[in-house]
């Protein structure tokens, strides 16, 4: 067994627990730093340490030892005590704490087009941090997934679960931009692979699908039985129903700036697909179960850590 460590942010949240499992079955002793107060899911296997962003000598000392890291840590939206501009700064330290404790890569998980300019901070937060990944001085690979989908998946569930209850479903605008969802394993397949390397390098990680929104809905529709007629929404009218619904809920299924990323195509690249797992296959083989259930993100962490 190759006792080389490797650390994760968010081990026991969504991308970060299948990097975990990936690099477990991989023969490696696995460190995670995370907030969840959630139960185990590796039976003990992986050892916890708190992310302390506001202790770098605490942050520095749990990464110690360690050969990558693999990071994440990011919040979807600002939210009461979380937002985009902490997460950075909580990130910047990250890093500085991975250099002080001798890391020797980082693999990093950004978004396709992330951009220092653009309003949207979600993009422009994840351009600084890339900046500070590619000026940090240590080994690194930035990868730029897309929307993700997996059993834990939240966006593609929740379309089904919409599907499944309602006579109709509304797209923003003409639904014509363009995704590229991509399986969270395959994701965590490329980080790991990643994590084996030298080189410096960006992938551009997009599933082997391109999908229109309209696309994208429809496919899903047909695949778990529910067709429904889609109709056009204007996209301010579509943001303010999500936020009605929402408050239903108790959770935030859209925002505003996520209609803009998904309409602006900031979702999507001209490159190879880096993931080999078709959307089209993994939910015929999930249909029973898709949208079964709505997936709440308020409900399921108080502090978001990963993607």
């Amino acid at each position: 067994m190759n006792e080389e460590i490797h650390a994760v942010t968010g081990a026991f949240g969504y991308s970060g627990r299948y990097i975990a499992h990936r690099l477990l079955d991989a023969g490696r002793s696995v460190v995670t730093l995370t907030n969840s107060r959630g139960p185990d899911p590796f039976g003990g296997r992986v050892s916890k340490y708190p992310l302390r962003f506001q202790d770098p000598g605490a942050l520095a000392e749990a990464l110690r030892g360690a050969a990558v890291l693999y990071n994440t840590y990011w919040v979807r939206f600002d939210y009461k005590d979380f937002n985009h501009s902490e997460a950075v700064a909580n990130t910047l330290r990250l890093f500085e704490a991975a250099r002080e404790a001798g890391v020797r890569r980082v693999v990093h998980v950004s978004i396709t087009n992330p951009s220092a300019g653009s309003d949207l901070p979600y993009f422009s937060g994840k351009a600084e941090l890339e900046a500070a990944v590619r000026s940090s001085g240590l080994s690194f690979a930035i990868l730029r997934p897309t929307v993700l989908f997996g059993k834990e998946d939240i966006l593609i569930n929740n379309i089904a679960w919409m599907l499944r209850r309602f006579p109709v479903f509304g797209v923003f605008g003409d639904g014509e931009y363009r995704l590229q969802p991509i399986y969270v394993d395959d994701l965590a397949a490329l980080a790991v692979a990643e994590g084996a390397r030298a080189g410096d390098v960006i992938v551009e990680a997009i599933g082997p699908e391109t999908f229109t929104y309209r696309e994208l809905v429809q496919t899903i529709g047909e695949t778990i039985g529910y067709p429904r007629p889609l109709v056009s929404v204007p996209p301010r009218a579509a943001y303010w129903a999500g936020r009605v619904f929402g408050a239903v809920k108790g959770d935030v299924v859209i925002t505003w700036e996520e209609i803009r990323g998904l309409m602006e195509e900031r979702l999507y690249v001209d490159a190879p697909p880096a993931g080999s797992t078709p959307l089209t296959e993994w939910a015929r083989r999930h249909a029973d179960t898709l949208g079964a259930r709505y997936a709440n993100e308020l409900a399921r962490r108080s502090r978001p850590e990963h993607p």
